[in-house]
């Protein structure tokens, strides 16, 4: 590991709750989770205060997105059932998700932080890492720049964590949450690191921490302490040697500054299953929003598709797609539609449906692609 390096990795707290906090200030200090659908938005009362659904009032099979710290403290965390939630915690306030929003403060805070150290790979609405190799700055001083221009344009908090590599950023910025700082050099990996749990490896999920956890590992000093041979019997010969490596604090992974999409897609599963008779208008319209909504990304990311596929899953949780390839490449939102029509043509409809996606891929520069005259709206099953 090249002690030069010098990456940092920086995590909104509670990223999609805190700017519902933004907007729903008198809620600071409260247990909430944001989920569900939009019926469940608040009630503005006469007297100007509002009143807010609370999680024993929900019905359906929704999920929790995020939620407050004060909600985690009970045990309700992001992709737990909204049923199970209002068991644990009912009295939590729930605020349906606002997407537009999030991507709006997302855009603003990665733009404020590429004012300062530009080289940034971009892991999601509420994450990146930036390279800070060529900056002379002390860590602390440039980690409390860039939380306080985050803050300024945004007037969120982040947690960052620097280290030599992404694997340990990651793992540090976590620590001391929220807005929190932690800096790590390669010679406290022994008395920071290894005491942690293995799971906090980025990495090593559910099935992979059983696993360890049957072996006697628990901990990432405990990984790190096990033979390499060990590690490939148990894990393979891919996953073996990467285990081995990331316990001792190795990750020679660069900041990717610029990464192509291989695809673009939106889906939208059900409170209810749905029929695709008996409710099909309201398919029909969702349907078509998902469309508009991948022409939407296509569009404002500068690209056009070849390939337009659709995604079912059925009330048995089955899950069958069918995509088709276009002459051209298309961005515009009846043309998607019209492809993606084509394919729901080709699946069975007899069962009812739980979930339904649009997705783009085949992904070409606007600049390179001709577009066709848009063809009329061909007539669907829903």
């Amino acid at each position: 590991m090249n002690s030069i390096r010098r990456i940092a990795h920086l995590d909104m707290d509670a990223f999609f709750a805190s700017v519902e906090l933004l907007r729903y200030p008198e809620l600071r200090g409260q247990s909430m989770v944001v989920g569900g659908r939009t019926i469940h938005q608040p009630v503005l009362r006469p007297d100007g205060t509002r009143h807010f659904f609370r999680l024993r009032d929900y019905a359906g099979r929704g999920v929790i997105t995020t939620s407050t710290y004060e909600a985690r403290a009970w045990g309700v965390h992001s992709g737990m059932g909204l049923m199970k939630a209002a068991q644990i915690a009912p009295d939590a306030i729930l605020l349906p998700a606002n997407f537009d929003a999030y991507r709006d403060y997302s855009r603003r805070f990665k733009a404020a932080v590429a004012q300062i150290a530009p080289l940034i790979e971009d892991r999601g609405i509420d994450e990146i890492y930036i390279d800070l190799g060529h900056h002379h700055d002390e860590s602390n001083v440039l980690a409390r720049r860039i939380k306080q221009a985050v803050f300024d344009v945004c007037g969120l908090t982040c947690s960052i964590g620097i280290s030599p590599n992404k694997m340990l950023s990651k793992i540090c910025s976590d620590l001391d949450k929220p807005d929190g700082i932690t800096i790590l050099a390669k010679e406290e990996i022994p008395n920071r690191i290894w005491p942690l749990a293995a799971k906090k490896i980025n990495g090593i999920g559910p099935k992979a921490s059983q696993k360890l956890s049957r072996l006697g590992i628990y901990t990432i000093g405990e990984l790190a302490a096990t033979p390499l041979a060990v590690l490939v019997h148990e894990f393979g010969r891919t996953n073996g040697p990467w285990l081995h490596e990331v316990a001792q604090g190795i990750d020679e992974r660069p900041v990717i500054t610029a990464c192509e999409p291989k695809s673009i897609s939106r889906e939208s599963t059900f409170e209810r299953d749905m029929h695709a008779k008996q409710d099909r208008s309201a398919l029909s319209e969702i349907f078509t929003s998902l469309c508009m909504r991948v022409a939407d990304d296509l569009q404002r990311k500068g690209y056009a598709s070849r390939t337009i596929g659709i995604k079912l899953r059925y009330s048995d949780f089955r899950a069958v797609t069918r995509d088709v390839t276009l002459p051209h490449a298309v961005s515009d939102g009846a043309q998607i539609r019209k492809a993606a029509g084509e394919c729901l043509r080709r699946v069975p409809l007899s069962q009812k449906i739980r979930l339904l996606g649009v997705r783009a891929s085949g992904l070409q520069g606007l600049d390179k692609c001709s577009q066709n005259e848009a063809g009329r709206q061909a007539l669907l099953p829903f």
